[in-house]
């Protein structure tokens, strides 16, 4: 599975009336889901009734083994997707979050774009930031470090 054949799934749900899209190639699954759809398969998130809500990603080996999945280590938050990270919600306002700042569940940390779609990081559980790994403007993979968090 290419990154274009990622963007172009993750543009067809964005511009559907579908809740989610799943994929699989080559062993590799590809699941998508829009947030707000449902709080136990969306990472935190906006109304149900958010139709606009923006598509959330993971990735998972076909073979189920625990290992094989991508998943952040319980002190890092990672780029669910593969585009260009803001920190701040336009230029010349103030980072969604900052070194040293408590933040809670739930909570914009930033906002990666990616086929011209912002789709936004929220916070899994309340913790602290640690460190900012990326800088606005940054490509980022999916899997990447963004935040270091206790």
């Amino acid at each position: 599975m290419n990154q274009e054949q990622i963007r172009n799934l993750i543009d067809a749900l964005a511009s559907s009336g579908l809740s989610e899209l799943e994929y699989s190639e080559d062993g590799c699954t590809l699941r998508l889901v829009k947030q707000g759809v449902s709080s136990a398969s969306a990472r935190g998130g906006r109304d149900a009734d958010d139709d606009h809500a923006a598509p959330q990603a993971t990735v998972q080996r076909a073979s189920g083994d625990p290992s094989d999945a991508l998943a952040a280590r319980p002190d890092e938050c990672l780029a669910p997707l593969y585009g260009v990270i803001h920190l701040q919600p336009s230029p010349g306002e103030p980072l969604f979050v900052q070194p040293g700042q408590q933040i809670a569940a739930g909570q914009t940390l930033c906002v990666i774009e990616a086929m011209k779609v912002f789709n936004e990081v929220r916070a899994e559980a309340d913790a602290t930031v640690v460190e900012v790994l990326v800088r606005s403007g940054d490509e980022v993979e999916s899997g990447q470090p963004l935040f270091r968090l206790a």
